[in-house]
């Protein structure tokens, strides 16, 4: 008796079922003994295969198309190998009626319009196209009387199946014509659509929510703190599978009925009710009904279960957990991790500038900065996230991670066969283990400037080998949190890392020492590296002396008091950001011009054409009598990927499979960026910003007009062009001596650029993974309105609750670092202004040449190298070089030497060593290094410093590192008492 997965194929054109065109019927009888369902499948597989019979099994069959046919097995969704192997499997026996017989009737009744037509239901006059989940828990034998367990499925296999029947077949393609023609994208994407599974379930809904609320306050937590740790999505991408397999485990029971979903929504249930012997089908509420009746009771030896508790545990256990729901959670956590940039101007407010203006001005400025990017990405779907050219590569490791994590493959990896759940578990408790070490107990571990502890006076070797104000020319570090400072080098090509190392090497430790003991810029009376910036006498720049009363500039003030002097490593990453910033463009120019031109001709002819797309039918393949239309416009995936020669496709498989969905209306985006256009208005007017309401259109201007292009070199190349710069220098230029409004104009200019090309990412993340794009709307604005109310709570926490926050004697190193840059920032081109700064005469007039030297040197790199496949210069990445830098301040040169050293051990040398060691488990590594690190901070702040247990707890391995110049930031020179050091002109 075999019972094999049954495919009732339809149109490809339709996107619906599981390989592109085909409705699942999961494991349909075709027992001989089972007269009922055995007749049923039959009829249904011969009106859907042309009367091609023998015993159940598809003599037709694609092997590309049953690589993608998901099979549930024991309720969980997975993909079968492209030689699908199907066992057969003994029903168990039946007692009573028939649980298979009126399950297929029913699944009859509800896939009877389809078979006629085999096509979906928009191009059959309308209808809705169902698929069933859940089948396998509709046990063969009754319910069990010991109450809710998960089906265990038969392994018993006839003595005709003693091998594993594979179905191939030569003749049919093994991939959609309209596959997309980029091969990493089809390395890593499925073309097709399982439409049986769940997606909108309350599972989803609550571990999305919890995820969101969790990671946006704990990264909010640690923003605050130096070194800080960041939470990434990835993280969440594994530590919500094990909740959701658990979810399932504890709310699933195997006498549930099965449920039908549509565009993974729950329509209805299909109950199996006994009436008097005859089996009959019965709709949901009755079937409540009758599943709680004594009959029903009494017929299967068990008494009912309480009536609410079952309804309440039948919605809460919708579906089944799968990649779909997986991905939504994923996309809430990676649109409300990155903690709000509002809160960093509230915290500049009021901690810097002492300006305290309430709750209500905290949340409408933070929900209208992170969801005015939400419009914007929205708006310009059909550039950034339907063409096939706009790939989005950082989405194809979480595609992959997805396929990988669900399909549960152990494949031994160079020897180690233990799994990377079972390897994340044993990493992570080692991490937040060893945490103790360098957090708590010997913090000298993390500052390990063993060098400097020999001669902790001496100024030189403070600033070439220190951890805290030096440049730390000896990379060692025994903590994680020091080493990720500025990322997991896990996760970075060694190409990238190594023109980071690059630049730091040439700038940092060798341009920058030299100006430093020449005294260039006076630079040699501060501290060599510094977040901070200072006055004419080496002291911290004391910005309350130059405002007035209303929070503006007072020049008078200014010219008694002091100009505003930086350190040398300051003044380096200021000429870096610059350099960054022209050569993106040119950069981008010279190596992907052409490609985004013809992208930006291809996504214009789209929309225009976007009424007239019409499909044409293959060629039909012998024995097949099913077509696959694609656009008129095929992508050629014969080759590896297109060049700067080839036709980008306007359109694949993935676009085609999400016509299928209700798409949200423009409308929807426009009315969300109306409405926090008008609050963004009402904060800046309303409260004492200083920034008109056309200011604030003038940021939203820049924004809108350099949106699609940085998002299409962001979607082609994966390099963002920050607008950080661009709107400091024109609030700075427009509106002079107004610093909260210069950090206001950058918060609505430059982050809503940032949050849309976040949003971007996740609508392309949503588009490969066949997520119906409304479902996404309502999580994506939800994920981001609640993550950003939980932000604002846990800020105010903190700024009440953390003794000394934001001032060097802070607790834990609750210090505030990037709080403090950017409110340097705001002095710098709020208060004093860029004219000051940059304009004739000015001290700081020569950092303008890097943008003349940043616009020119890719182009002469490109002219070299443009011939020159195998040339070197072919990988340097001017850009990046120049751009990654801008973390100095308040990193230092340890958080990036380290940080390099790690990623070639693991990115270059294991890499080619152990490939696929590497392949298997180093991204598990670095997210269980990364969440062990945040769990011990946390467990350690709140369970032992903040209570107060290690008061007074000190010893050599606490205190070595504070004893020299390096912790206490000395300068090379000194200035004596009453004297001043700088110009003498204004």
């Amino acid at each position: 008796m075999s019972r094999i997965p049954l495919l009732l194929r339809s149109s490809p054109a339709t996107g619906a079922g599981s390989s592109y065109g085909g409705l699942p019927v999961q494991y349909l009888s075709s027992s001989a003994e089972v007269s009922d369902s055995d007749s049923l499948a039959e009829a249904v597989f011969v009106k859907c295969s042309d009367k091609r019979k023998g015993k159940g099994i598809m003599r037709q069959s694609d092997p590309a198309l049953d690589a993608q046919i998901p099979r549930l097995e024991n309720g969980h969704s997975r993909t079968a190998h492209s030689e699908a192997t199907l066992q057969r499997r003994k029903p168990g026996k039946i007692k009573g009626p028939s649980y298979q017989s009126i399950f297929d009737a029913t699944l009859f009744d509800s896939i009877e319009g389809h078979m006629e037509s085999g096509l979906e239901p928009r191009f059959t006059g309308g209808g809705v196209d169902t698929a069933i989940e859940g089948m396998d828990h509709i046990s063969s034998e009754g319910p069990s009387s010991s109450g809710c367990s998960n089906p265990e499925s038969s392994t018993d296999n006839d003595d005709e199946s003693a091998e594993d029947l594979k179905l191939n077949d030569k003749s049919i393609h093994t991939e959609p014509a309209d596959n997309s023609p980029y091969a990493q994208v089809r390395a890593s994407v499925a073309p097709a659509d399982d439409t049986s599974l769940s997606i909108n379930t309350p599972r989803m809904w609550i571990l999305s929510l919890l995820f969101a609320i969790l990671g946006s306050s704990t990264n909010l937590f640690f923003s605050l703190r130096y070194p800080s740790v960041s939470i990434t999505p990835v993280i969440a991408l594994l530590l919500v599978h094990p909740l959701g397999l658990l979810w399932d485990g504890a709310l699933k029971c195997e006498d549930d009925p099965a449920e039908i979903f549509v565009n993974g929504n729950l329509q209805s249930r299909i109950d199996i009710a006994v009436d008097s012997g005859n089996h009959r089908r019965v709709s949901q509420d009755e079937s409540q009904q009758s599943l709680l009746s004594p009959r029903f009771s009494e017929s299967y030896g068990k008494l009912a279960p309480n009536p609410w508790k079952r309804r309440l545990r039948l919605w809460l256990a919708q579906g089944r957990w799968n990649q779909k729901e997986h991905c939504c959670v994923y996309v809430s956590s990676n649109v409300s991790f990155g903690f709000a940039f509002a809160t960093d101007v509230i915290v500049e407010q009021t901690q810097f500038y002492h300006q305290q203006l309430g709750i209500t001005y905290q949340v409408l400025l933070t929900i209208s900065t992170q969801v005015l990017g939400y419009a914007l990405a929205g708006i310009t779907r059909r550039f950034l996230v339907r063409p096939s050219g706009m790939i989005w590569p950082g989405t194809l490791i979480s595609t992959a991670m997805f396929s990988t994590l669900h399909n549960q493959e152990n494949k031994p990896a160079d020897g180690w066969r233990i799994s990377r759940s079972r390897f994340f578990l044993w990493v992570f408790l080692g991490s937040v283990g060893f945490y103790f070490l360098p957090g708590l107990l010997f913090p000298a571990l993390s500052y390990f400037s063993v060098i400097t502890w020999f001669a902790p006076k001496n100024v030189v070797i403070a600033n070439l080998f220190g951890v805290t104000s030096g440049l730390g020319l000896f990379p060692l570090t025994f903590d994680w949190s020091q080493i990720t400072y500025t990322g997991s080098p896990l996760v970075v090509p060694f190409w990238a890392a190594l023109n980071i190392m690059g630049g730091l090497v040439f700038v940092m430790w060798l341009l920058a020492p030299i100006m430093y003991y020449l005294n260039i810029l006076y630079s040699a009376y501060m501290p060599i590296l510094s977040a901070a910036v200072f006055d004419n006498t080496g002291n911290v720049y004391d910005v309350s002396r130059i405002l007035t009363k209303d929070f503006l500039f007072d020049e008078e003030a200014y010219h008694k008091y002091s100009r505003v002097f930086l350190p040398i490593t300051y003044v380096l990453s200021y000429a870096l950001q610059f350099a960054a910033l022209a050569a993106l463009m040119t950069h981008t120019a010279c190596w992907h011009g052409r490609d985004i031109w013809r992208q930006w001709k291809h996504s214009l002819e789209e929309i225009r054409n976007s009424d007239k797309v019409s499909y044409e039918a293959l060629p039909v393949s012998s024995g097949n009598r099913f077509s696959t239309p694609v656009s008129r416009r095929r992508a050629n995936t014969n080759a590896s990927e297109p060049g700067l020669d080839n036709l980008m496709a306007v359109e694949d498989v993935h676009n085609r499979l999400m016509r299928r969905y209700d798409d949200v209306p423009i409308s929807w985006y426009l009315l969300t960026g109306v409405a926090m256009t008008a609050i963004g208005m009402f904060v800046v007017e309303y409260f004492p910003i200083h920034l008109p309401w056309y200011g604030l259109l003038l940021a939203l201007s820049i924004c809108t007009v350099l949106f699609i292009p940085i998002g299409i070199v962001m979607a082609i190349a994966n390099q963002q062009s920050s607008l950080y710069l661009i709107c400091q220098l024109i609030c700075g230029v427009v509106f002079p001596g107004r610093p909260v409004a210069n950090m206001v104009f950058v918060t609505y200019g430059y982050i809503t650029s940032t949050q849309g090309l976040k949003f971007s990412s996740d609508l392309k993340l949503g588009h490969y993974m066949k997520i119906p794009p409304r479902i996404l709307f309502y999580l994506q604005l939800s994920a981001t309105v609640i993550s950003s109310m939980t932000q604002i709570g846990v800020l105010n926490w903190m700024l009440a609750n953390i003794p000394g926050i934001c001032t060097p004697d802070a607790i834990n190193g609750f210090n505030c670092p990037i709080a403090r840059v950017h409110f340097n920032g705001s002095i710098l081109w709020g208060v004093v202004g860029p004219q000051r700064f940059f304009g004739p005469g000015a001290l700081y007039r020569p950092l303008v040449w890097a943008f003349l030297i940043g616009a020119l040197a890719p182009i002469v790199l490109w002219y070299i190298a443009r011939n020159k496949r195998k040339s070197v210069l072919r990988y340097v990445n001017l850009p990046v070089m120049f751009g990654s830098l801008s973390w100095i301040p308040p990193a230092t040169g340890l958080n990036f030497s380290v940080w390099f050293v790690v990623c070639w051990l693991f990115n270059e040398v294991l890499r080619k060593r152990k490939p696929a060691w590497w392949r298997k488990y180093t991204m598990t590594l670095s997210a269980a290094l990364d969440s062990g690190v945040a769990v011990g901070v946390v467990v350690i702040f709140f369970g032992i410093l903040y209570p107060g247990w290690m008061k007074g707890f000190k010893w050599w391995g606490t205190e070595v590192y504070k004893q020299g110049c390096d912790w206490q930031a000395c300068s090379y020179k000194e200035v004596a008492p009453g004297q001043t050091f700088g110009p003498k002109n204004w």
